[in-house]
């Protein structure tokens, strides 16, 4: 009978197996790549926010948060780990 009760739980065993390599554990690595980039950032590097802004850092002003220049005499402050992502390798440079 506990033979019986162990085999039930096998196929949920399995799923969760499938579920770790195929979603968690890349999410995982994605964020841990996110977060070596942003922690790489320095003045003038290209960025884009989560809003779709494209600037230049201008200045790291903490551990938090980088200051972005928009265009001429427009800076705003962006918080480093929610907003920001490096346009170091995309078509966006090699445009130019």
């Amino acid at each position: 009978m506990s033979g019986s009760g162990f085999g039930q739980f096998i196929p949920l065993i399995l799923i969760f197996i499938i579920f770790y390599f195929f979603l968690i554990r890349p999410q995982q690595k994605k964020v841990k790549e996110h977060k070596l980039m942003v922690e790489n950032l320095k003045r003038g590097d290209k960025v884009i926010t989560s809003g779709g802004i494209v600037g230049t850092i201008e200045r790291v002003i903490d551990n938090e948060k980088v200051e972005v220049s928009i265009t001429d005499n427009v800076k705003v402050e962006v918080i480093r780990a929610t907003g920001i992502q490096s346009l170091l390798n995309s078509n966006v440079d090699q445009k130019k």
